[in-house]
């Protein structure tokens, strides 16, 4: 998206968070909220860049020839999303392991496919399967794993309010569907 595009959409955004600051019962003219229709504004291109983030490019531009055929893993990856039912945020861990097949990638790269995929507005089940996806597709490895546990707002301050619900997901391929070889990666990452 070009600087100029991206200033049009904050500015449509900035005006509709005025409406919405209105339709809740606020002045928007109000001295601590006049600056904040644009700041959210900004903080939701933020939240949402990953949709203009390529993340296959970005495995690609670290990856070397290598004979290494061991498990590669990434654990403890910080991720920030936004729930797409409710614009809420869940945040927590994600753990990745790939078994590479004659190529393996720069480690902060992993760390970054994580994000662009937790920076467009997600659910749980879905953001895990589009890394894994991602991972396997680019390197081609001899499988992928990976898994997410996360804390969702829109469970711990809305709804059923269960204030210490951790929700894990996990997905799969290759040779990962092999119970001694997830065995091992889930004592590894714990």
């Amino acid at each position: 998206m070009s600087s100029e595009e991206l200033e049009k959409n904050r500015s449509v955004i900035t005006g509709h968070m005025r409406d919405i600051l209105s339709l809740l019962g606020e002045d928007e003219g109000r001295e601590g909220l006049i600056k904040t229709p644009e700041r959210v504004a900004k903080a939701m291109q933020y939240l949402t860049k990953g949709y203009w983030q390529d993340p296959e490019a970005i495995l690609r531009s670290a990856l070397f020839k290598e004979n290494y055929r061991q498990m590669v893993i990434v654990k403890d990856i910080d991720l920030f999303s936004l729930c797409e039912h409710h614009l809420l945020p869940f945040f927590g861990k994600a753990h990745v392991a790939y078994i590479p097949n004659g190529y393996i990638t720069g480690l902060s790269k992993i760390a970054r496919v994580v994000d662009v995929f937790a920076k467009r507005l997600q659910v749980q089940e879905r953001l895990t399967t589009q890394i894994k996806e991602c991972i396997q597709k680019t390197l081609n490895p001899m499988g992928v794993m990976v898994v997410i546990e996360a804390q969702h707002m829109c469970m711990q301050m809305r709804g059923v309010e269960k204030r210490n619900s951790i929700t894990t997901t996990s997905d799969f391929t290759g040779v990962f569907q092999q119970q001694k070889t997830r065995e091992e990666f889930i004592a590894l990452i714990k």
